[in-house]
């Protein structure tokens, strides 16, 4: 069987009130092509709770993760994205990945995330309509697709999106 991104490293970003779909469908995806995925939370090993009640564990802090040992970004949508752009470490973490060109991967409400790090002037995505002037506000190119690859950047919609954002966003990441 072949793993087409054995020996990659992925971490994934988590609070509570995530989208539990756009968390765990990426996550399990990842893992079925053989990525090593890992959970940051504002704490390590601490539970967090899904908008719809399905929990997640981080293995490591923000302040834990070094941008150096990963090869892709992913954050999650849902209300979490509110609660993950307050913390510096976490824009400081795209910001490295912005500037190194790594795979991030965004949906739904993330784009909130990417905003507050200051990394979409000029940048082609799509998000959840209701972010839709946010993004623009932020310098964005703003297309109501279920996925937008600029680069290293892929970004997608909501839930029903989810199949074509994860071959968009495992294809950037073989390509790495």
């Amino acid at each position: 069987m072949i793993m087409r991104l054995e020996g990659k490293k992925v971490v994934s970003l988590v609070h509570h009130d995530f989208e539990d779909l756009e968390l765990w469908y990426p996550i399990l995806r990842l893992r079925e092509e053989g990525a090593v995925v890992h959970l940051a939370g504002e704490q390590a090993e601490k539970e967090y709770i899904g908008k719809y009640g399905v929990p997640a564990k981080s293995d490591y802090s923000y302040s834990d993760i070094n941008g150096e040992e990963y090869d892709a970004i992913l954050v999650p949508g849902g209300w979490a994205p509110d609660k993950i752009r307050r913390f510096p470490e976490v824009l400081s973490l795209l910001q490295h990945f912005e500037e190194n060109k790594k795979p991030i991967g965004q949906i739904c409400h993330a784009g909130w995330v990417l905003i507050s790090a200051k990394i979409l002037q000029g940048k082609k995505v799509t998000s959840t309509p209701g972010i839709k002037d946010d993004m623009e506000n932020a310098g964005a190119t703003w297309y109501d697709e279920p996925v937008v690859v600029d680069g290293h950047l892929v970004s997608s919609r909501r839930p029903p999106d989810l199949p074509d954002y994860l071959r968009e966003f495992i294809k950037v990441i073989e390509q790495k």
